[in-house]
């Protein structure tokens, strides 16, 4: 499970447990801080913020080729990439230090980082008991670009697909359109489905025509019933299900090369 669904917006989860667990640890020091007369806010906020940057550089180093010609990717933090571990390590070296250079504070600031730590890792463990419901690619009749009928569920059936759904009107989707385009003939035993919500094919083909977009798999959902049924109100989604058309992955948000070859990497037959 990669999002969750808050109101009208789509979250990554990871995003929700980071900001939970920092929560945690803030409260937790807070009160402990109170009780010792030494205040450790500060310095769990510079905890944050070595979590967060370790954990992007641990993705970057992770899928380094995606990003070897494109250094201000490295930066973009749009498309969710984000290494658990690495950014656990940055934890762990970050109140290491301060826990070195601050006697005063120790206590509190190991309790409450141990706190934010144990939170997380409680979090982490439940999500993967949870994991992915045994959901299969959804039966929900779509249209082309003719206008022709077609069932969602049957195209590219037998092998594994990626769903990806989008509008012309979303930023977003239409930045990482170019990315899913060359997926296409980069990942040749893979299907692409491109889903559109709520707008007709005429208004999709002058999009991909002004785009210069060449999607093979492209579908008109008319009465945008898909985010309903996966249970996503967020643009762009993508869903990565595997051979047997069962739900491996989500991705809720923009997507970058190496955030795709991460959910493709859930469903290439050769994984």
């Amino acid at each position: 499970m990669t999002s969750v669904i808050i109101g009208p917006f789509s979250l990554p989860i990871g995003y929700i447990m980071l900001m939970l667990a920092f929560g945690i640890a803030i409260l937790v020091g807070s009160l402990v801080g109170r009780r010792t007369r030494s205040s450790v806010i500060s310095k769990l906020g510079d905890i944050f913020l070595v979590t967060v940057v370790a954990a992007r550089l641990g993705f970057i180093i992770r899928y380094f080729e995606f990003y070897r010609d494109d250094w201000l990717g490295m930066v973009d933090i749009r498309d969710g990439g984000f290494d658990p571990w690495f950014g656990l390590a940055g934890t762990v070296l970050m109140a290491l230090f301060w826990y070195w250079r601050h006697a005063d504070v120790r206590k509190p600031l190991a309790i409450a980082v141990s706190a934010g730590v144990v939170a997380w890792l409680g979090i982490w463990s439940g999500v993967q008991m949870v994991g992915y419901p045994n959901v299969d690619v959804p039966e929900l009749e779509l249209v082309d670009l003719q206008g022709e009928p077609h069932n969602l569920a049957v195209v590219g059936a037998g092998g594994p697909r990626v769903v990806n759904l989008w509008a012309t009107w979303c930023g977003p989707c239409v930045r990482e359109m170019p990315v899913l385009e060359a997926a296409q003939q980069e990942y040749p035993d893979i299907t692409f489905i491109f889903v559109n919500q709520a707008e007709s094919p005429a208004r999709g083909l002058e999009f991909l025509s002004e785009q210069g977009l060449n999607l093979r798999h492209s579908y008109y959902d008319l009465r945008a019933e898909l985010p309903a049924i996966i249970q996503s109100r967020g643009l762009p989604t993508t869903l990565f299900y595997d051979a047997d058309g069962t739900l491996q992955d989500t991705h809720a948000g923009e997507l970058s090369r190496a955030t795709l070859a991460q959910g493709l990497a859930r469903i290439q037959p050769d994984n």
